[in-house]
C-alpha cells in the first residue's frame, strides 16, 4: 500500500441545496427554513470528500458539466482536496441537483432530484493507467455502464473494489462479479429478497467476499469468508442524517486502505471506526460541517 491512500471514487455527483425546516410542507404550501447550505452531493463524490478529510488522496470519475452550478460543485470538491475527473466536462446543461429538506425534530431527510438520468458515459481512454496506484476503487451504482468498466479493470489491476450500496439498480448483478467488499443501506433489495440477511446471503450467492448492511441506529450486520458479527453504531444527538451513509463508506474505504490482506477483525475493525465518523456526521446540519 502506498504512504497515502488512494482512493479512486466513481458514480454520482449532484448539487445539493439543503434546508433545514421544521416540517415538511403540505400542498401548495411555503416554509421558511431555519437553515440553509450549498454543497457538492453524490454518494461517490461525498465518499471522496470523506476519504479526503481522513488525510487520503480522492479522485472522483463521474459526470458534472461546464454550467454554473456544476463548476461550483468542483469548486466546492477541490476545496476538500477532491480531485475531480468529469468525464463531461465540455456539458453546458446544468448538473443533477438535489433539493432536499431535513426535518430539525428528527433528523430525517427528503430527496428529490434525477440522479444520473439520461447520462451515459463511457471509460475513459486511459482507463487501467487511471486504476493503477489506487489503493481501494469504490462504485455507488451509479453510471452503471462505467462502474463495471471501471470495476472490471479495477480487479485486473489488483485494486481492492467497493460498493456503497444503498439502493438495488439495474446492472448491479454484473457489478458484483467484480466487487470484494459490499456495505449496503436496508433499503438495498436485489431480486427475491425482502431483508438484510436475505441480502447477505444474495451477495455471498454472487461471490462478495466482505459483505455487510446498515441500518441506521440499529447495529451493522457483517459477514466475512469465515466469520460474521456485528457493529454497534455509537448513539448520538442526529442533527441531520443527510449524507451520513456517504461518510460511512468514504471512512471504509480510508481504513481498508491500512490492510493489506483483510481478516474478519480488521474488517470489524474498519467498519467500527467508520460508523463512528458517520455518526459523527449526523450531529451536525449538512455534510459539511462535521468536518469542522
Amino acid at each position: 500500500m502506498s504512504q497515502r491512500p488512494q482512493g479512486l471514487f466513481v458514480g454520482l455527483c449532484t448539487f445539493d441545496v439543503v434546508h433545514l425546516v421544521d416540517r415538511l410542507p403540505g400542498p401548495d404550501e411555503k416554509l421558511t427554513a431555519r437553515r440553509q447550505t450549498v454543497a457538492a452531493g453524490g454518494p461517490a463524490a461525498n465518499a471522496a470528500a470523506a476519504f479526503a478529510h481522513l488525510g487520503g488522496a480522492a479522485t472522483l470519475l463521474t459526470s458534472i458539466g461546464s454550467h454554473p452550478l456544476g463548476l461550483a460543485a468542483v469548486a466546492d470538491l477541490e476545496a476538500l482536496g477532491v480531485t475531480v475527473r468529469d468525464l463531461s466536462a465540455d456539458a453546458t446543461e446544468p448538473p443533477s441537483v438535489s433539493s432536499i429538506l431535513v426535518t430539525a425534530s428528527s433528523g430525517d431527510r427528503a430527496v428529490a432530484s434525477t440522479n444520473a438520468a439520461g447520462r451515459r458515459l463511457r471509460p475513459p481512454a486511459d482507463l487501467t493507467a487511471l486504476v493503477a496506484g489506487h489503493d481501494v476503487v469504490e462504485f455507488d451504482g451509479h453510471h452503471m455502464d462505467l462502474a463495471v468498466a471501471v470495476a472490471r479493470a479495477a480487479r485486473d489491476a489488483g485494486c481492492r473494489t467497493v460498493l456503497d450500496g444503498g439502493s438495488w439498480k439495474a446492472g448491479t448483478e454484473q457489478l458484483l462479479s467484480s466487487v470484494d467488499v459490499a456495505v449496503c443501506a436496508d433499503s438495498f433489495r436485489p431480486p427475491g429478497t425482502t431483508g438484510p440477511e436475505e441480502a447477505l446471503r444474495f451477495l455471498r450467492d454472487h461471490h462478495v467476499r466482505w459483505r455487510a448492511v446498515s441500518r441506521g441506529g440499529q447495529p451493522l450486520l457483517w459477514e466475512g469468508p469465515h466469520g460474521a458479527g456485528t457493529v454497534d453504531v455509537p448513539a448520538v444527538r442526529v442533527v441531520d442524517t443527510l449524507g451520513a451513509g456517504d461518510v460511512l463508506h468514504g471512512a471504509l474505504a480510508h481504513h481498508l486502505c491500512s490492510q493489506a490482506e483483510l481478516t474478519e477483525p480488521g474488517f470489524a475493525g474498519a467498519l467500527r471506526a467508520a460508523t463512528q465518523w458517520a455518526s459523527r456526521a449526523c450531529t451536525s446540519f449538512g455534510t459539511r460541517e462535521w468536518m469542522n
